[in-house]
C-alpha cells in the first residue's frame, strides 16, 4: 500500500525588518501602517534617537516592544538586524543620512521631500544605486487604489480623451505655533518650506496625470508669501508643455484643508478633492463627467458627473509600506533586482520643484525644466 506525500509547503515569508531614523511624529504614522500589514510583511526591529530616552518613549508608544532602541543615528545604522530604515529627519539631513544608509546595504524609505534640490537627490540615488538597494519616497496617496482607478479612466481616450489642463491645489490652515516653530518653516531645516511639503503632492499629482512627460517650462506665479526668515508660506506655479498642455497649482500653509486636483480633457473631467490624505481610511471618491452637453435650451447639463467610490481593506500608507516590504523581499529572497521606477518618478519630481524654486527666487522668470 503507498501512500503519496504531502506537498511541502513553502516558508513563511521573514518580515522585512525596519529601523526608524528619528522619532518624528509621521514615523508614528508609518509604524501603526506596518502594524496593519499581515504577519510576514514588516516589523520594528529597532529606533533610533539622539535621546537614547526619546527612543525609549516612542518604542513604548508604537506597539512594537521587541525593538532595539539607539541613542544614536550611528548605532541605528551599525545594528546587524536592520535591513532597511525608514527616514523621516528634516530634509537639510537627509543627504548624509540616506547616503549612509545605502552605504551600510539598507533598502530606503525616505520621506517627502526627498532633498533640497537634484544635485542632492541625485548623491542620494547614486548610492543607493551602488549598494543595489531599493529607495522609494513616501508618497502615500500614488498607493491607493482610488490612484488606480482614475489612472484607468484617464487612460480611456474615447471616454476621457487627451489631458489638456490640470488645476491642483494643496493646503491646510496652519496654527500660529507650526508657523512660529515647526520645522517646515525654520531655513536651516526645511529650506523649502510649503513648495517642499505639500507643494511636492500638487506637482506630483500633476506629473501622475501626464503618465510623468516632463513640462517644458514654468513659471512660478508672483508674489509668493514668505515669512521673515525667507521660508515659502504660499506660492504657486502653471507648467507649460510643447503641445500646449497647461497645469496650475498652489500650495499654502494660510488656506482651508484642500487636497483638490481637477483633470481636463478633451471628452471628460476628473476632480478629486481629498487627494493626499482621503476623508475616510477604507474608501475614497472622485468625480467623472464624460461627453457633457447642455440640454436644450441650455437648462442643465447631459450626462451628469458620475461619482466613484473605491474601497480597500488597508489605508495607503499600509499598502505602501507592503509595496515596498514586497520589493524588498524580492531583492532579498529571490535575487532580484531593485525596482527602477520610483527613484525615476521621485526624481522627476524634485527636477520640476527645483524649476518652480528657480523661479520664485528669479522673480518669476520662465525657467526651463532640466531633463
Amino acid at each position: 500500500m503507498s501512500s503519496s506525500a504531502a506537498p511541502v509547503q513553502p516558508p513563511p515569508p521573514r518580515p522585512v525588518r525596519f529601523g526608524i531614523l528619528g522619532c518624528a511624529d509621521i514615523a508614528r504614522k508609518i509604524s501603526r501602517a506596518m502594524r496593519m500589514l499581515p504577519p510576514g510583511a514588516a516589523t520594528v526591529a529597532a529606533v533610533g534617537s539622539r535621546s537614547e530616552d526619546k527612543a525609549r518613549r516612542f518604542v513604548a508608544e508604537i506597539g512594537f516592544p521587541a525593538a532595539r532602541v539607539h541613542g544614536s543615528y550611528e548605532s541605528l545604522l551599525g545594528d546587524p538586524d536592520v535591513e532597511a530604515v525608514y527616514l523621516p529627519l528634516p530634509t537639510s539631513l537627509h543627504v548624509p543620512w540616506a547616503t549612509a544608509v545605502a552605504a551600510r546595504g539598507k533598502h530606503l524609505l525616505l520621506e517627502k521631500p526627498t532633498a533640497l534640490c537634484a544635485a542632492e537627490l541625485d548623491a542620494i540615488l547614486g548610492a543607493c544605486d551602488a549598494s543595489g538597494i531599493q529607495f522609494m519616497d513616501t508618497t502615500m496617496w500614488i498607493h491607493n487604489p482610488r490612484t488606480a482607478k482614475m489612472r484607468e479612466i484617464v487612460s480611456d481616450k474615447d471616454a476621457f480623451g487627451d489631458i489638456r489642463v490640470i488645476n491642483s491645489m494643496c493646503g491646510f490652515r496652519a496654527s500660529e505655533e507650526f508657523l512660529k516653530n515647526d520645522i517646515r518653516v525654520k531655513p536651516d531645516l526645511d529650506a523649502l518650506g510649503v513648495l517642499g511639503d505639500v507643494g511636492w503632492y500638487c506637482i506630483r499629482s500633476i506629473l501622475w496625470a501626464v503618465d510623468y512627460e516632463m513640462p517644458e517650462t514654468v513659471i512660478a506665479h508672483r508674489h509668493p508669501v514668505k515669512n521673515q526668515a525667507g521660508v515659502l508660506l504660499a506660492c504657486g506655479a502653471t507648467l507649460y508643455w510643447a503641445d500646449g498642455k497647461t497645469a496650475n497649482f498652489n500650495c499654502s500653509f494660510l488656506t482651508n484643508l484642500a487636497f483638490d486636483v481637477t483633470l481636463y480633457g478633451t471628452n471628460g473631467t476628473l476632480h478629486v478633492t481629498d487627494l493626499v490624505i482621503p476623508y475616510e481610511e477604507n474608501s475614497a471618491e472622485f468625480s467623472v463627467a464624460s461627453k457633457s452637453n447642455f440640454i436644450k435650451p441650455t437648462i442643465g447639463w447631459d450626462p451628469l458627473p458620475r461619482k466613484h467610490v473605491v474601497t480597500t481593506d488597508l489605508p495607503q500608507e499600509a499598502l505602501m509600506v507592503q509595496e515596498f516590504t514586497r520589493l524588498v523581499q524580492n531583492i532579498r529572497d529571490a535575487g532580484g533586482r531593485p525596482e527602477g521606477k520610483w527613484p525615476a518618478i521621485t526624481q522627476k519630481t524634485q527636477l520640476v520643484l527645483d524649476a518652480v524654486k528657480a523661479s520664485i527666487d528669479k522673480g518669476s522668470e520662465p525657467i526651463e525644466v532640466a531633463s
